[in-house]
């Protein structure tokens, strides 16, 4: 049986997910320590070639950005391959990708001059836009100075087109008088483990869960609670898998689920072939289980594959869904379940 997968309109092209920080809460699980496998010009072209036919620009028009709308650059961090970015944005302007931006950790953002020759440069190419991360987990690795001077400077060249992700940590860290890095058990001592999250988005997926169960164990692991995997068993995973917008397709040419990092539809360098056509479900079991029968299908295969379930449980339905798909990814079985580096980096 063929299985048919959503068209996007909006979504990030992953240009590595080589990154200059390894964030403990990172739905890719980037890293330094990633090979730095760039996405190479030919995928590049093709991939721009059949985006160009789908992406849709923001509510406001094709010059303004949304976080959900047109397509943004991303890793990683794709500031580290910087003449790659100024290609990537180049030809996305080529063949008319509406609502372009960038996000990036600000990390490369040592000075006034650098900060304002590259912005401008990205702006010169036809960027339209960019988004700032900003958040505890980041402030590991990024000094907040870096991150202020990006969202000035930023402002300066991209005027209403800059988001700050996430704004509530920004003026949080802004009326802390932060300036350089802060190891985040020290942000959690001066906020609490329960201030820490609230009122912002956080997502127990890709490293967070296993990061909570050991380096956070006694902070933010007393906050969520753990849960045997056959709570999870009715929740639904279709609404990720069929959604449209803010998909990803990263430098080996995967089409990725929403946020569901280490599975893919597909091959997006034949994405017009890829919708026109779905997939076998066959061939790509573990996508169908997740499409049909959610968590509770994927946890009777992987059992049948000699899965034990961990007795302290799950943080949510996503860490449960990785720990599966781990397990799964040593068989070397499930051609969807790829990237390899994202099964041995996320619980690093």
């Amino acid at each position: 049986m063929r299985r048919r997968i959503p068209t996007p309109r909006s979504g990030g092209l992953i240009l590595s997910y080589k990154c200059s920080a390894e964030c403990a809460h990172c739905i890719y699980a980037c890293s330094p320590t990633w090979r730095g496998d760039w996405i190479s010009e030919e995928t590049l072209r093709s991939v721009l070639n059949q985006l160009a036919r789908w992406i849709t620009p923001a509510p406001f028009g094709p010059e303004t950005i949304g976080l959900s709308d047109g397509l943004h650059f991303t890793g990683g961090e794709p500031f580290l391959n910087f003449d790659l970015l100024c290609r990537a944005v180049e030809l996305a302007e080529e063949r008319g990708i509406p609502s372009t931006f960038v996000e990036t950790n600000c990390f490369w953002c040592t000075d006034d001059r650098t900060t304002t020759e590259k912005l401008t440069e990205l702006r010169k190419r036809g960027l339209k836009g960019i988004m700032i991360s900003v958040n505890p987990f980041y402030l590991e690795y990024v000094p907040f100075e870096r991150t202020e001077r990006c969202v000035r400077i930023a402002l300066e060249i991209f005027g209403r087109n800059v988001a700050v992700y996430q704004d509530e940590y920004y003026r949080r860290f802004k009326r802390l008088g932060i300036r350089d890095r802060v190891a985040i058990e020290e942000y959690i001592e001066r906020e609490s483990a329960h201030s820490f999250l609230y009122n912002v988005e956080f997502f127990l997926s890709g490293r967070a869960p296993y990061a909570i169960k050991t380096r956070f164990r006694d902070t933010l692991g007393r906050i969520f609670p753990r849960r045997p995997a056959r709570l999870f068993f009715g929740e639904p995973c279709v609404p990720t898998f069929a959604r449209n917008w803010h998909n990803h397709f990263d430098n080996d040419g995967n089409y990725v689920p929403g946020f569901c990092a280490g599975i893919s539809y597909g091959d997006c360098r034949e994405l017009d072939r890829l919708l026109a056509e779905g997939f076998e479900t066959e061939e790509r079991p573990v996508l169908s289980l997740l499409m049909d029968e959610n968590i509770k299908g994927l946890y009777d295969l992987a059992v049948e594959y000699g899965w034990r379930e961990d007795e302290e449980g799950y943080f949510s339905k996503c860490h449960l869904c990785i720990d599966l798909r781990k397990h799964l990814q040593r068989t070397e079985r499930f051609p969807e379940l790829v990237p390899a580096e994202f099964y041995r980096q996320v619980d690093r």
